[in-house]
This record gives C-alpha cells, structure tokens and sequence, in this order.
C-alpha cells in the first residue's frame, strides 16, 4: 500500500545521513523566510513564527539556533518601539445650509416632468418679461415708489412712512402674522420660457403648485428668524364668487383663536395680458437669480368703500414694507397699488395683499420671491419686537 505524502517526503529527506549541503540549507531558509511572511501578512506575526518553527524541527540545531536569536531580537525591538500614534477621528463635513437662490428639490422635481411633457404641448400666445419700476408709478420718494388710484387721496409717501407702525409686541412667542389665501388655487407657469400652452392652467387645488407652497416659502423665513406664525391654507377659491367672504370667515376665527396676531397678509398672484393675447410676466433678477415681482396693495375708504378706519395705518405698514423691501433687494418691489378698496385689509392696521409675480411667472420664481419678502418681512418685524433687558 502506497504509504502517505509526509512519510514519504520524510523517508527521502532521511536517506542522506549526512550533513546537508550548504546550497540547500539557503535553499531551505529562503522558502521557510518566504512562508513565515506571507502567513505574517495574512494572519499576523504569531501564526508566521509558529509556521517556521514547525519547520524548524527538521533543521540542523546551528541554524534553529541562528532562527531562535532572530526571533529574540525581533521581540525585543518591538517592544522598546512605542505602539503607533491612533489615527485623529475625521468629523464629518456640516452640510451646507440652503441658500435663498437654490432651488427646492420639489421644484425642480416638477419642472423635469414639465420637460418631459413638453413636446407635447402646443403653443397659445407670447410671454413677455417686463420690470415694473419708477415708469409705471404716480409717486416716488427715495426707493418708495406708488401708483395711486383712489379718487380723491393725495399721498405724503414721506410723512407716512414716518409714523410708527400699529404694531404693539408683547410676546414675541405667540403668533403674531397670519398668511392666507383668499384665491388659494392661483398657481404659475412650470418652465421658464417666451410662450404659454394651450393645456396649461392657471388653477389647481395641488397646495404644492399653487398660492400655499409660495406661503410656505415666506413662513420658512419667517420661522428662521425666530417669527410666530399661523399659515391657513384653506382653499377659499372652490367658487370664484363669494372667495373674500369665505376667506373673511377664516379671518376672523384665526383672530378669535390668536388675539396676539397684528399683520395678516393675503397672498396672492396676479394675471397681466395685453390686448393681443401676451401675457407678461413681471420679473426682477436678485443675486443672479430670477424672482417674480411683487406688489403691494393698500387699499382705503374712498367713494363706495367705507368703514375702513385704519386705512391710514394699513398704508404706512405698507410703504414701511416697500421701503424694507428695494433696500435690502433693489428690483423686487412694484410700485405699491394704493386703491379704493378694501379686500379684508380693514381687519388689523397692519393688513396688506401680496400679489406675487403673475400666472406667467415660474413656480420657481414665485417661491424664491417668497423667500425674500419672507426675510423682509421679518427684518421690519425685529425693529418692533420688545428689546431685551
């Protein structure tokens, strides 16, 4: 019977009685200084050494020797050198706060399926830009411009503006503005780009295309900077006719709830077309970056419209806003429109309509204008908060 690999290597290696030939000693020291390695690179330094002394075992006793030192030096110098230096723990990077400029990820989400649809859709009518600015306004003080349309009220931009606001904070923890939205289903164009559609809508109740996710835009500024809020995004608008009575209603119950409320702004978007069917888009471009125009209406008691005793107040809060608003972003503001009505404004003294951009402005455009007057807001909002002591 043929006897087993080791017996066999072992009988032939025993054969020779005498010493081993010094060729194939260094023969048999480079293979086991070869082995030791690499099971030290695999499995570490001890399993190598034991390795080599199995090996070892059939060595002649001055070489095992010559090994045995090698080993004593090797533990010896390993444990006078000091363990390695551990590696300092790498913090990982904060991300980047979100910048007024970057467009929402929803946004843009939306804007990539326009684009995809939009081989399909057929062209209806021209889209113009147009800056609204000191051409378009009736009266002009330092960067407060306004376009007055009342029958009979004159304005003192300057005197008005003067005045201290009817704002009265006690705790600037309770909630001080109300947004809303008397035509709550106003929405805006998706793509940036010269013509409409003839598919395309300028109502939806979808609260992420319409005049709510342009609130929601103006309240994340206003809860960064530390402002009590309460946005209602009840859709006022399901009939057309009958939208400010139902909004009225909201109004009033909001305020019932939260006395501590003084500001409420209803936020809407307006619809500018020519005769010739173009619409226009007002649009203002603020840090490199296009964002719908927005107007302010202050409205008053002139000719039919009575019992509005705070109009006056109304529209310094106003022109104190433009003001806040073209110093900190020069462009933004239209002229404010000062008319003869009243649209719920009558409801605090410190009551505006916002009309942001147009139905040919951009969502993306809307919502980056929202941004901004959200931090103006806020800004005019610090002058009145009460001062620590």
């Amino acid at each position: 019977m043929p006897q087993p690999h080791a017996n066999r290597r072992r009988t032939n290696a025993a054969a020779s009685r005498g010493e081993p030939r010094p060729a194939a000693l260094l023969l048999l020291l480079f293979a086991m200084t070869a082995a030791a390695w690499f099971l030290g690179l695999r499995f570490g330094a001890p399993v190598s050494r034991v390795a080599v002394f199995s090996a070892s075992l059939a060595m002649p006793q001055g070489a095992a020797q010559t090994l045995q030192e090698e080993w004593t030096r090797e533990e010896t110098t390993a444990a006078a050198s000091p363990a390695p230096a551990a590696e300092p723990a790498v913090a990982e990077p904060e991300p980047e706060p979100e910048r007024l400029t970057d467009t929402p990820d929803d946004i843009l989400r939306m804007m990539r399926e326009a684009e995809a649809d939009a081989p399909n859709t057929t062209r209806a009518g021209a889209i113009v830009e147009k800056q609204y600015g000191e051409s378009s306004a009736t009266d002009i003080w330092e960067n407060i411009t306004v376009r007055n349309t009342t029958p009979s009220h004159g304005i003192d931009i300057a005197a008005s503006v003067g005045k201290s606001a009817s704002l009265h904070i006690t705790d600037p923890d309770a909630p001080l503005v109300l947004i809303f939205h008397t035509h709550t289903t106003e929405c805006y164009e998706l793509l940036d780009r010269n013509w409409y559609a003839t598919n395309y809508i300028t109502r939806t109740d979808d609260k992420a295309r319409n005049m709510v996710r342009v609130g929601d835009a103006i309240c994340e500024q206003l809860e960064k900077a530390g402002i009590a809020y309460i946005h209602d995004t009840e859709i006022h608008d399901a009939k057309y006719t009958g939208a400010y009575d139902h909004s009225r209603e909201t109004i009033d119950e909001i305020l019932k709830a939260n006395p501590s409320i003084q500001v409420v702004l209803d936020v809407h978007r307006d619809a500018i077309q020519q005769q010739d069917g173009t619409r226009v888009k007002p649009v203002a471009t603020i840090d490199g970056k296009k964002a719908a125009q927005i107007m302010i209406i202050a409205g008053c008691e002139d000719g039919k419209v009575t019992n509005f005793p705070t109009w006056e107040e109304n529209l310094t809060f106003a022109l104190q806003l433009q003001q806040t608003a073209e110093t900190k972003y020069p462009g933004l503001m239209r002229p404010i429109l000062f008319s003869a009505r009243k649209y719920n404004m009558d409801i605090t003294p410190c009551s505006v309509l916002l009309e942001m951009g147009s139905d040919s402005n951009t969502l993306e455009e809307a919502v980056y204008a929202g941004r901004l007057i959200g931090t103006v807001i806020a800004e005019l909002l610090a002058r009145y908060m009460p001062q620590a002591e």
